[in-house]
């Protein structure tokens, strides 16, 4: 692994997306990086030449270089519970995950929160905005490991004051919450150098009184933290919000009353919106972690992506373990892709969500939607260097030196979509430091 500050730089096909259905690509690529951040991009003859005694270079032909993985919206204590259950979202929350999360405390908290963040970076991850659960030494053991594993991370612990699954009697639940969630902050937000930060996370309107809700966005303000929420997932769930919030136009609206739409605010799902609830959370400039694998699983919906993107708001992509099956962002791109092709199949005038677009909302359209485009996403001289490399030969069904010779970013893009994971992920790179790699690298390493 990489653990000196010494400049280096590391050479292969390097591809990102600086823009909504634009690719970049240089085949003989090369990224210079020194004191954790991108400091030149270019071919690697011209930059060897520039360079050619003071640079250290890890050649990793026939490696694919891309800006690192990010999901904007997944859940600490529900991986051991993937691929559990049949039911629709409410009923799945109680018979399956409420029972789990009630459990993430203590000893088995602090012995799943690290295996949880090794498996990110496993998977490519670079960044990850989670939710913990309840209790604050659930929130507490996963900032912890957070630290350990290197990532960048955005986490927060559940924030529930209606039917909660604690053993807290009602009323001094939503206190103790609110006292909690500071204390977090207070201890995590910016810390390691701002490499973790800290977001205040009332689940969604169902299980928070409308005070938990405008308390949360308070605190999110006067630290400057983030908000993190769920919105519009299911049809029962508005159904829900609906009786609880009869005086609310719209279930966004019941966010809006609260004070919880703002730029920091990141909202889950927001599948079954109406034009003026896409327009109210484009206004306030907050964003959606758009989660295609989860709702497949849940039998939530279709997201009407394009609806959203038009509206100008900025869109990332989340796996929502345990409603997403696993940690493997690029499944999730590929879910993202079937998510619209299924749409257009009774909607002729709509076209498909195209890799090289899903590869975008899963790096630079995610780091957007966390306010991060300034220094993670892309593959720019400036910013910090978190980065993956992918063994592109572990692609490929025969793999050959001249197969992979013709392969173009489009290629590449749909093989890692289509194809990709740990199996393939060689090397994780969060601010020029290698926090993953692959134990038996395959291909030219």
């Amino acid at each position: 692994m990489q653990s000196d500050t010494s400049p280096f730089g590391l050479r292969g096909f390097l591809i990102d997306a600086p823009q909504f259905g634009t690719l970049r690509g240089r085949p003989n690529g090369a990224v210079l990086i020194d004191n954790g951040k991108i400091s030149k991009i270019g071919d690697y003859d011209d930059l060897r030449r520039l360079h050619p005694n003071s640079i250290r270079w890890l050649d990793r032909r026939p490696a694919a270089i891309f800006p690192g993985l990010i999901d904007c919206h997944t859940h600490l204590p529900q991986y051991s519970v993937v691929a559990r259950g049949e039911s629709e979202l409410l009923p799945w929350l109680r018979q399956h995950i409420f029972p789990v999360e009630r459990e993430f405390t203590g000893p088995k908290a602090r012995a799943e929160a690290p295996a949880f963040f090794q498996e990110l970076v496993r998977n490519g991850t670079t960044t990850v905005m989670a939710y913990a659960a309840i209790y604050e030494d659930s929130c507490d053991a996963g900032f912890e490991a957070a630290k350990q594993s290197g990532i960048r991370a955005i986490l927060g612990k559940m924030m529930m004051d209606l039917g909660s699954y604690g053993q807290l009697q009602p009323k001094k639940v939503l206190s103790i919450s609110l006292l909690e969630s500071e204390r977090l902050c207070r201890k995590w937000h910016r810390s390691e150098e701002g490499r973790l930060e800290y977001a205040f996370s009332p689940r969604f309107a169902v299980t928070c009184s409308e005070k938990m809700m405008r308390s949360a966005a308070e605190l999110a303000a006067r630290f400057e933290a983030y908000l993190q929420t769920h919105l519009a997932e299911n049809r029962e769930e508005l159904e829900k919000v609906h009786h609880l919030y009869m005086s609310a136009r719209d279930y966004t609206h019941v966010y809006e009353k609260c004070g919880m739409l703002t730029p920091h605010t990141v909202v889950g799902h927001c599948i079954h919106l109406n034009p003026r609830e896409i327009a109210a959370i484009a206004a306030a400039q907050s964003s959606v972690a758009h989660c295609p694998s989860s709702n497949l699983f849940l039998g939530s919906g279709l997201m009407k992506l394009d609806q959203l993107l038009k509206a100008g708001i900025n869109v990332g992509l989340g796996s929502d373990v345990a409603g997403g099956p696993e940690l493997n962002m690029w499944q999730v791109m590929r879910a993202a892709i079937e998510v619209q092709k299924a749409r257009s199949a009774y909607e002729p005038n709509l076209r498909p969500l195209r890799p090289g677009e899903a590869f975008y909302l899963a790096t630079l359209g995610g780091a957007r939607a966390l306010g991060k485009s300034n220094i993670i996403g892309s593959l720019d001289s400036g910013k910090e260097a978190d980065l993956i490399v992918v063994d592109l030969a572990a692609l490929l069904p025969y793999p050959n030196e001249d197969a992979l010779a013709e392969l173009t970013p489009e290629d590449i893009v749909a093989l890692c979509i289509y194809r990709g994971g740990p199996q393939a992920n060689l090397e994780t790179y969060v601010r020029g430091k290698c926090i993953y790699q692959a134990p038996s690298p395959a291909g030219a390493l």
